[in-house]
């Protein structure tokens, strides 16, 4: 059985390639809704999730890099067209949300979703002895964890 230069099992990261893919089209589609969600939100809470959601967007055009960049370092090749992501991802598109409620039910809704590709890394990555994802995907989680609950707390 040959392993990658990393001396990891190249069936199993051949695996990874495919999930990571996976998680990096889910968080294109992601990204962007976070950026139509920015330009389009309305109303009283409009100050407080136009930067809210900044700031989400931000923190996930640097997980997208993070996602690419370990795939080629597990030598992969991430995917990088728009109808690659949209084949491939399941978070929902949100077009024209402008309301708040409506705007934050979608980013948790993603974030659960982005949730389950990850644990799914997670034992993947930790059955591949792959710990430079395990440690990238663990860090994600926590984050998005948080989020979702600070999210939830501010639809209560």
């Amino acid at each position: 059985m040959s392993n990658t230069i990393l001396g990891l099992n190249r069936v199993k990261v051949i695996g990874l390639h495919t999930n990571l893919n996976e998680l990096l089209a889910n968080f294109q589609v992601y990204y962007q809704n976070l950026r139509g969600l920015h330009w389009n939100i309305k109303g009283k809470s409009f100050f407080e999730l136009h930067v809210k959601f900044e700031e989400l967007y931000t923190d996930s055009q640097e997980k997208i890099d993070l996602i690419a960049e370990r795939i080629l370092t597990l030598e992969g090749n991430p995917l990088h067209t728009f109808s690659d992501y949209m084949d491939k991802a399941s978070v929902s598109v949100g077009k024209d949300i402008s309301i708040d409620i409506k705007a934050v039910e979608l980013v948790i809704n993603s974030l659960e979703k982005l949730l389950v590709i990850e644990r799914n890394i997670l034992d993947q990555s930790a059955d591949a002895n792959d710990e430079g994802t395990n440690a990238m995907m663990s860090d994600f989680i926590a984050e998005q964890e948080k989020t979702i609950w600070m999210l939830k707390s501010w639809l209560a």
